[in-house]
């Protein structure tokens, strides 16, 4: 690794939006953000060019956060049908070094760093959690992501895990019944199969199939806007109920990870769904589902929950890695 770091590009490169940011010192925010539509570019070279060609810097070292696996020199996306080398995209740009690191991994760093404006309480739970614990996320978004941040000695790390693959256990009936559809439709139920984007649509169908009532493919984000809309019509009130049950089964993942990790420091809910409807999120049975585990029930009451409200929060753990593996190799040099 060179002396000379920065500027660095940091970046986040999920299914649907590649965003970039530069970072102009150690510990400094990313500026210059943009998001680039990933269906655009044919492949993460062309955005990052496309990126440069915009901000017209010459950055000298890079970290990556993308949606899936970091492990090798080949890169494949998990959501998008991108692949590419990582040696060969340092070289065309001239990054010393070029890290990848999992968007989840990126999104965790980044979590000791939130700020009260930037997050939103979901239910009880001690105000900050217990200090020095570790800290969990789950990340819903075009698809799911979980990860957790470990406090050590020389700084936070993050967990690069693939628990968005793991199995959704349905707890009600109605959630039983329709996930016996979406098994019958897909083979296996993971959580994210119904708690992604594509997942809360799967789920609309499955409730409505499960009911008996006849109804048109809507996407999540209209699922969403009819569900928080408290309609009265029959496709509000299936909205709702999805929507509803959606929450309930994510708080019910949550909690679930809080307890795999031991998490007393707080969970997180990021991604790009959950926002966009906050306040439906924060009446439903999230909470009540999280902490619903039975005689560990005590045990999770005290951990904390939140929504990530922020923007983009990834890249500041991007920049965040970067910065601890610079400081790390010189200090072993």
């Amino acid at each position: 690794m060179t002396d000379t770091v920065w500027p660095a590009l940091v970046a986040d490169i999920g299914g649907t939006n590649a965003r970039f940011a530069l970072v102009a010192e150690p510990g400094a925010a990313p500026t210059a953000v943009h998001s680039l539509p990933a269906a655009d570019y044919p492949n993460l070279p062309d955005a990052v060019a496309a990126y440069l060609e915009r901000v017209g810097v010459r950055p000298h070292a890079a970290c990556v956060a993308v949606a899936g696996p970091t492990v090798g020199d080949r890169i494949v996306l998990s959501n998008r049908n991108w692949d590419f080398s990582v040696r060969a995209v340092a070289e065309r740009f001239g990054f010393a070094p070029l890290l990848l690191i999992n968007d989840c991994e990126a999104l965790a760093l980044a979590l000791p760093r939130l700020g009260p404006a930037e997050v939103m309480r979901l239910g009880d739970g001690d105000s900050f959690g217990e200090p020095g614990r570790p800290l969990a996320l789950i990340a819903p978004g075009t698809g799911l992501g979980m990860s957790g941040a470990l406090p050590t000695a020389h700084g936070w790390i993050a967990l690069s895990a693939e628990g968005g693959h793991a199995d959704l256990a349905p707890v009600e009936d109605l959630e039983i019944e329709a996930l016996r559809r979406v098994r019958g439709e897909r083979g296996r139920v993971s959580l994210e199969s119904v708690l992604c984007g594509s997942g809360l649509e799967r789920l609309h169908r499955a409730i409505a199939a499960v009911q008996g009532l006849p109804t048109d493919a809507l996407p999540a984000a209209e699922i969403t806007r009819r569900a928080a809309s408290g309609g009265e019509g029959s496709l509000d009130r299936l909205c709702a109920r999805t929507l509803t049950t959606y929450c309930a089964l994510l708080g019910g993942a949550a909690g679930n990870l809080a307890l795999s990790l031991g998490a007393r420091g707080g969970v997180y809910v990021g991604g790009g769904i959950a926002p966009r409807f906050a306040a439906f999120l924060a009446a439903s049975p999230f909470r009540a589902r999280f902490e619903a585990k039975g005689r560990m029930a005590d045990y999770l009451r005290p951990v904390p929950s939140w929504l990530i409200l922020v923007e983009n929060p990834a890249l500041s753990g991007a920049a965040a890695h970067l910065d601890t593996v610079h400081r790390t190799h010189h200090a072993g040099a």
